[in-house]
């Protein structure tokens, strides 16, 4: 079975960047632009890992992080926390409630790529069968 990788982002080219990202791999993408609507994501599609961003109108990062640990059907999704330089002030409330780890905005690929190997391992895609 393909892993689901869900991002939740307010930022529409962050989510493309990742997609975009994770073209190359065996995996679906799935997005939420706001904590509020990624549990309606994650009701219709168990993720396997959550790539989420701190700052978000609706519902933040930091709510979303601890309703999902709290949640005991959910607490065991990896959950990788998107950052900014302005966020500094709750890196360490992250680490204790259980995000898996945090990236650094802005941030390149292979950067994504390696936290995402880090709790996940991934495929490459299968090349398309010719006609």
């Amino acid at each position: 079975m393909r892993p689901i990788i869900l991002t939740v982002d307010d930022s529409k080219g962050l989510r493309l960047f990742i997609e975009k990202a994770l073209g190359a791999f065996d995996c679906d993408v799935h997005e939420a632009t706001n904590g509020y609507n990624a549990f309606f994501a994650i009701e219709r599609a168990r993720p396997d890992l959550i790539l989420l961003d701190v700052s978000m109108p609706v519902m933040a990062g930091v709510e979303t992080l601890t309703r999902l640990k709290a949640a005991p059907e959910l607490t065991a999704i990896p959950v990788i926390m998107l950052t900014s330089p302005a966020d500094h002030a709750v890196m360490a409330q992250l680490t204790a409630l259980g995000a898996s780890g945090t990236l650094m905005k802005p941030f390149k690929e292979a950067a994504l790529m390696e936290k995402i190997r880090g709790v996940l391992d991934l495929k490459p895609a299968k090349p398309a069968k010719p006609a």
